[in-house]
């Protein structure tokens, strides 16, 4: 039988209207119900966020969790209104919501409607970056995205780079580029052998306020934790470079193998930019990759006014750059860059069924050939419409708004004698203490009261902020990330501050502490 005549035969045997699931299909025959889908959805985003009036709702685990104990999965809701209904019980009433100008936690942007756009359209056609034959014009995009960022950072002609999940994802890969071309420059293939014997001499220097991603993949990468040196830092939380100097020559005398620096540009709790001219000359005089973790800080490329406190980024074999933190993009948008493009090819695997070798040789684009990930989001088009419409200069005017925010908001509460910061803000983060003069000289005493102000704040919901530790004492931060945050918001957040730190005294602290 001809294929003609059995299909002929059998053009019923699958009748779309016993199609499994598919009144749920996104598809042409269900735009009506994607349509209805969406505008209750809109209504839903609309209501909740109508009527945010803090943060969050200060909700405990142990309270939240029973919600969720008679939820059967196997069983769906009666309709798409019943499950919207119970997605804002268990999840927009409780919600962190990082559009809130008491939002002063993490590196948790507001995002920029265009992005939003973007959201919508990736999700639906659902593109893989992979793979030219799964993206077409998206691989274009993304490239043309990675073009325009090289131009900002100076990197070179030969330089390229590839979109990541974050700032994690970006520094694991410059240190295994880092490793590879270390091995390849001296005859080894680690793709091929594996790490050689003396792979455990292999040091990466970082700061002290390094993320901690630097150890993490450290660990992946084979080398383990005890690979990492830290450099301590000066007195603004930046890399020092005696001794920086100090511990290169440490390594050569004790026969290890300095593998690469990490220099920071805007730490995690600090915002501090290490000095990157300095640290790339002595990457220069000792042969040593540098890798820029300008995850906070890549901004300052779009900058009108701040662009040179990134001078010597231009000199790095890698950088990171996170478009979900100072760009105001949704999580997940970042990107990784080389110096060099041939260093890829450490990724590099070919596939027949995905990226042939002949793919490549005849020019088609298939950006997993410098990935390690292979299915990819389309994250690029949040970024490329935000800049379609509206341009990179007042990406860079919203984060020198909140860098100002940080500078005016260190000189107006660093005044405050029952507070201490920890350094001058570089970036927009603040680090400080509640510590008034009755309870000076107990440390102790002044570490709980913060560690409590932090868990009572969140606990209100009015604000949320971060903590940290800064020489073995705990301090509280604001990061600031919301142009629309202000020194009203400020002074409130560090009202409460107050009101909590005093409130944990009256109860904990010594009678002669309290009689003070």
């Amino acid at each position: 039988m001809s294929i003609k005549q059995i299909v002929s035969r059998d053009s019923q045997a699958l009748p779309r209207a016993d199609v499994p699931g598919k009144r749920h299909l996104f598809n042409q025959h269900n735009l009506a119900a994607y349509r209805q889908g969406m505008e209750q959805s809109l209504q839903l985003v609309s209501h909740r966020l109508a009527a945010v009036s803090q943060p969050f709702s200060g909700v405990l685990p142990q309270e939240l969790a029973p919600a969720f104990a008679g939820i059967d999965l196997e069983q769906p809701a009666a309709d798409q209104a019943a499950v919207l209904a119970e997605l804002a019980t268990l999840y927009l009433d409780d919600a962190v919501y990082f559009h809130h100008p008491r939002y002063l936690a993490h590196l948790n942007c507001p995002v920029l409607l265009p992005s939003l756009m973007a959201e919508l359209i990736l999700s639906a056609f659902n593109s893989s970056l992979d793979t030219w034959d799964q993206s077409a014009g998206g691989t274009l995009i993304e490239q043309k995205l990675i073009d325009w960022t090289l131009g900002h950072l100076g990197l070179g002609a030969d330089a390229d780079g590839v979109f990541t999940s974050g700032g994690t994802q970006s520094n694991l890969m410059a240190l295994l580029l880092a490793r590879d071309s270390y091995y390849a420059r001296r005859g080894h293939s680690v793709q091929h052998a594996g790490l050689p014997a003396d792979a455990g001499r292999l040091r990466i220097l970082c700061s002290s306020a390094s993320h901690f991603s630097v150890q993490k993949s450290a660990a992946l990468l084979g080398l383990g934790y005890e690979a990492v040196i830290s450099v301590p830092c000066d007195a603004r939380q930046c890399m020092d470079m005696a001794a920086l100097q100090a511990e290169l020559a440490r390594c050569q005398a004790a026969g290890l193998l300095p593998l690469a620096v990490v220099a920071t540009a805007g730490t995690t709790d600090f915002g501090s930019i290490d000095p990157l001219p300095d640290i790339a000359a002595q990457c220069r005089q000792h042969d040593i990759w540098l890798h820029v973790d300008a995850a906070y800080g890549g901004a300052l490329l779009l900058s009108p006014t701040r662009r040179h406190w990134l001078h010597g980024i231009e000199f790095a074999d890698s950088v990171t750059v996170d478009y979900h933190k100072s760009f105001f993009q949704p999580v997940s948008c970042s990107a990784f860059f080389a110096r060099e493009r041939r260093h890829f090819t450490h990724l590099t695997w070919h596939a027949d069924y995905l990226n042939p070798l002949s793919a490549a040789q005849e020019g088609t684009p298939n950006l997993v050939n410098k990935s390690i990930q292979t299915t990819r989001r389309f994250d690029a088009l949040k970024l490329w419409l935000t800049l379609r419409s509206m341009g990179g200069a007042e990406i860079g005017a919203m984060f020198d708004r909140v860098i100002e925010l940080a500078q005016q908001g260190y000189a107006m509460l660093r005044a405050e004698p029952w507070l201490q910061f920890a350094a001058a803000p570089q970036l927009s983060t603040l680090v400080l203490r509640f510590a008034p003069a009755a309870a000076l000289g107990d440390d102790a005493l002044l570490d709980a009261a913060n560690v409590y102000i932090r868990k009572a704040i969140f606990r209100s919901g009015e604000a949320v902020i971060a903590a940290t530790k800064l020489g073995g004492r705990q301090y509280l931060k604001f990061t600031l990330l919301n142009p629309e945050t202000t020194l009203a918001d400020l002074a409130a957040v560090a009202a409460l501050i107050r009101h909590h730190g005093e409130a944990y005294l009256a109860e904990h602290a010594a009678p002669c502490a309290r009689s003070a």
